[in-house]
């Protein structure tokens, strides 16, 4: 087998059998294929797709291309993944939350892909925390904490870690076969009992279209649970931001905020939603609505907030960071409202736009090898339908120099669309799969 050979036969509308699929994976792996050819199958697969069998068959190559963890612990690993959007940082609010229901959540997680904020990046604006745990210690933190969000080690798919960087700077971020690869390769070599995933649709994701966005959630639950994964998927809106502000460092404080019952809306209401998807899946609630119930008791007890200060801790960030965020999270140099441009109604939010935003801010990679800055964004976003006269806040951009704030609001700006009537806001959960 050869690299070459197997690009050939999926740029021609082909499928590489299962064999091929593995060589293909293990020289990801080890470094037999180049990154100029992993870039060409992943324009291919882009480009004319795999079949279901094949899909099947690279994500299970790229899992075992790499460590396959198991576990021995009192409750059931489960775990929670996103799609992608802006604003989302569910992960930072529901991994400490099923921590507190019972359950043990080895979150592996990625940093930013496209217009999207990467959860790994937002853990870092923690000062002193470090994600790149090896297997003792994510083991340790894991039993202690009840979770941790850490990325993926060398050994762990290392496949899909060298191609998720080629993705992103080679425009390949949306295949379908890929992102499921990609997503379901690094959970199942996480050794989980049970799944849930949260397959964002609008403006700021990656599936603009319902059509776009169960293709991607069948096949989703459908190769994880074909790997012996209980999985079930919700399809949420992501026509606005989430949380109401994009960046690490403002993301992470937007989840302290939730945790700490300080803030409610959106993010509490999406993250206590799957983690009743996730837990009744695994028996710890009777059906989803109980489920739901014993997340959102856990927020409001203090015992998900006590939970994510030990994750933190053990990761080797402040001991005392929960109690207060703002202490320790990095600032930035320039704070500027954004006024609106008009009279009327938030209308519409592109929000693949504000993503880049904060890309174009520096928090977010243009390249693989560009050092993000923790502290820029966006915070305090309004959401959709509110009502606003000339010159009020839409928010306010964080930046580090006062040219890039020039050029971020007036870039917010243009991605908002205001309306003389209130608009009907999308709801939050579209449909549930699984």
């Amino acid at each position: 087998m050869d690299a070459r050979s197997i690009i050939a036969r999926l740029r021609d509308g082909g499928t590489p059998p299962r064999e091929e699929l593995q060589w293909f994976a293990a020289g990801l792996a080890d470094g037999r294929v180049s990154d100029a050819q992993a870039g060409a199958f992943a324009m291919a697969a882009l480009l004319n797709g795999l079949s279901d069998e094949g899909r099947v068959a690279l994500t299970l190559a790229m899992r075992d291309s790499g460590r396959v963890l198991s576990w021995d612990l009192p409750g059931p690993v489960l775990d929670k993944h996103s799609t992608g959007g802006v604003g989302d940082c569910v992960s930072l609010v529901l991994a400490p939350a099923l921590a507190a229901c019972g359950a043990y959540v080895p979150m592996i997680s990625g940093r930013g892909l496209g217009h999207t904020g990467g959860t790994l990046d937002k853990m870092e604006a923690v000062p002193g925390l470090v994600t790149g745990l090896d297997e003792a210690r994510f083991r340790d933190v894991v039993g202690r904490a009840g979770c941790a969000i850490v990325s993926a080690t060398a050994d762990i798919a290392p496949a899909d870690k060298r191609l998720y960087a080629i993705r992103d700077v080679t425009s390949t971020v949306e295949s379908l076969d890929l992102i499921t690869a990609s997503i379901l390769s690094k959970k199942l070599a996480a050794g989980l009992d049970g799944l849930v995933l949260d397959v964002k649709i609008g403006s700021g994701a990656f599936m603009k279209t319902m059509h776009e966005a169960k293709t991607l959630a069948e096949a989703l639950v459908t190769t994880a649970n074909e790997s012996g994964c209980r999985t079930a998927a919700v399809i949420s809106d992501m026509n606005q931001p989430l949380a109401p502000a994009l960046g690490n460092a403002l993301e992470v404080q937007a989840s302290c905020d939730v945790l700490t019952g300080q803030a409610e809306g959106a993010l509490l209401e999406l993250s206590a939603m799957l983690g009743g998807v996730v837990l009744a899946g695994a028996g710890l609630a009777e059906d989803v609505a109980a489920g739901t119930g014993l997340v959102l008791d856990a927020i409001a007890s203090g015992r998900a907030a006590e939970q994510f200060g030990k994750m933190v801790a053990a990761m080797g960030g402040p001991v005392h960071f929960i109690d207060n965020p703002g202490r320790f999270l990095p600032e930035a140099t320039v704070i500027r409202e954004i006024p609106a441009p008009y009279d009327g109604y938030v209308a519409a939010m592109d929000g693949h736009a504000l993503g880049l935003v904060v890309v174009e801010l520096g928090g977010g990679r243009k390249v693989e090898t560009d050092q993000i800055d923790h502290a820029v964004g966006l915070s305090d976003m309004v959401p959709l339908g509110t009502r606003l006269s000339k010159g009020q806040p839409v928010g306010r951009v964080h930046a580090a120099r006062m040219e890039s704030a020039t050029a971020a609001v007036r870039a917010v700006q243009a991605a908002i669309t205001m309306s003389e009537h209130a608009p009907e806001v999308p709801p939050l959960l579209r449909e549930g799969i699984g």
